[in-house]
């Protein structure tokens, strides 16, 4: 079986057609959706990018992979999707990017260059198209088409209207997966990583006028400043996370992120076309998901951050051809589950680092115990870390929050020992605060208690005796590197 692994950077769960999006068009994730599973309640379990992808490719929470920040090396310890592929006997290809550091134990010294930035691979992938920060080589490619390309990779995507959707960051990237496909027997894995619907909030070509921003409709508003958060209120004042309060500017960055996910459905259609025309649809399963949200203009805010969903509600799709399709699972999946998921699917066993749970029981629409609320994690230590002056550890491990979103309530811990519960029953954009009772409370916070549920366990459930109880090493699919440390 084939294995299409799609990640697409800052997509909002109810921003395309089968969510039920009032406006926006997506024919072919609508499709993939019919013939699979939708996931609609579906969250990412960091923000931003680095954060969001190291939850998903090792199926771990933040607080046991430790990837913060964009910035943050990945453990190489840590037993990852591209490890479990190639148990499964893949060799797992990369188009894209995948926004994972080196570890500094791992590197050549301190003058490796691969210690400069996050932008790596990886672990355990074989790369397809590289795609880094710079989108060098769509830059190489837009200069042999004879473009006048200048500026930085931000300037670059910001004149995306002025091209065509066929030289657009996301058809270069699908034209390179089709002609490695092209080459390609069946029994094959890729791990396809798009930049769009991220920022800057510019489509591609006709898709840039594809939505009317007079038919956009505004988003949520904030509260009033007498109820914010602190964090809520520095986010407001901040440029790169306050949305714009000119009401024609809003509906113009929506519309334009909204042509964003047409134009990469669009780009996922080629790739459908593609595979049905070598015989091979039938015989992939296809993973969507992002690695996390965007704000949009919601409680005044653009980008990820912070503690609301919209940051980390994400789309979530999955379609495996031995599986009946055309269902929607409500119970809260997370991106954690994912990776045991595909273990299962691929018939190996998952990682037992992994802190979600494989979804094949709910595909099966099994009656078992899940869980209630959606969890996941923000930490803000990076605004600490490139200053000139660092702060004291103590610091900088307060700088976090944690969330655990259900049905009736929402409740966010803060760091500092601040918190706030939402009453979602009576008010679901998360603007009414619970003031009912101690008990209702008590409950919300009882939810908190999934962080002591998943803490780090590898070794802990290990006993050094001569019947060697619990785990061991032999029963732990790190990858080989971590086995060789142990």
């Amino acid at each position: 079986m084939n294995v299409l692994f799609i990640t697409l950077d800052q997509f909002r769960g109810d921003a395309y057609g089968a969510a039920g999006h009032p406006l926006v068009t997506t024919p072919t994730l609508d499709r993939i959706a019919g013939e699979g599973v939708r996931l609609e309640r579906h969250y990412s379990q960091a923000a931003p990018c680095a954060p969001g992808r190291a939850a998903l490719f090792t199926g771990m929470y933040q607080m046991n992979n430790r990837v913060v920040a964009n910035g943050t090396p990945l453990a190489s310890t840590l037993d990852n999707v591209a490890f479990v592929a190639r148990r499964a006997g893949y060799d797992p290809t990369l188009f894209g990017y995948t926004d994972q550091g080196i570890d500094p134990y791992r590197a050549n010294g301190a003058d490796d260059p691969r210690l400069n930035d996050y932008d790596g691979v990886l672990p355990g992938l074989s790369v397809g198209l590289y795609l880094p920060e710079s989108q060098a080589g769509w830059s190489q490619y837009l200069r042999e088409k004879g473009y006048d390309v200048q500026g930085n990779w931000q300037q670059l995507l910001r004149d995306e209207p002025t091209r065509p959707a066929e030289d657009s960051l996301s058809g270069f990237l699908t034209t390179r997966f089709l002609q490695w496909l092209g080459h390609e027997e069946s029994g094959w894995f890729a791990h396809l990583s798009y930049l769009r619907p991220h920022p800057p909030y510019a489509a591609a070509g006709e898709y840039s006028t594809r939505y009317d921003p007079a038919d956009v409709a505004l988003p949520i508003a904030p509260v009033n400043a007498d109820q914010r958060h602190p964090l809520h209120e520095a986010a407001l004042s901040s440029l790169q996370a306050a949305a714009p309060t000119d009401q024609d500017a809003l509906r113009a960055l929506r519309a334009q992120y909204f042509g964003m996910i047409s134009e990469v459905d669009f780009q996922l259609g080629r790739i459908v076309a593609a595979l049905e025309e070598r015989g091979e649809w039938r015989d992939t399963l296809v993973v969507v998901t992002a690695d996390h949200g965007d704000q949009l203009g919601d409680h005044g805010l653009i980008e990820k951050l912070g503690f609301f969903p919209q940051s980390y509600h994400v789309i979530g799709l999955w379609r495996d051809p031995r599986l009946p399709g055309g269902r929607s699972i409500t119970r809260f999946t997370e991106n954690v589950d994912l990776l045991p998921t595909l273990a299962e699917a691929l018939g190996v066993e998952p990682p037992a680092q992994c802190d979600g749970r494989s979804l094949g029981p709910l595909f099966l629409d099994e009656d078992v115990r899940w869980r209630e609320a959606a969890h996941y994690e923000w930490d803000s230590r990076f605004l600490f870390l490139g200053a000139t002056q660092s702060a004291p550890s103590w610091t900088l491990a307060r700088c976090n929050l944690a969330v655990s979103a259900g049905e009736d309530l929402a409740y966010v811990q803060f760091g500092d020992g601040s918190y706030r519960c939402f009453d979602l029953a009576l008010d679901a954009t998360w603007r009414t605060e619970c003031r009912d009772s101690e008990r209702v409370l008590l409950g919300a916070q009882e939810q908190l208690l999934w962080r002591q549920h998943h803490l780090r366990r590898e070794l802990t459930d290990m006993l050094l005796t001569p019947d060697r109880r619990g785990y061991w090493p032999s029963d732990l699919h790190y990858s080989a590197l971590a086995q060789s440390v142990l």
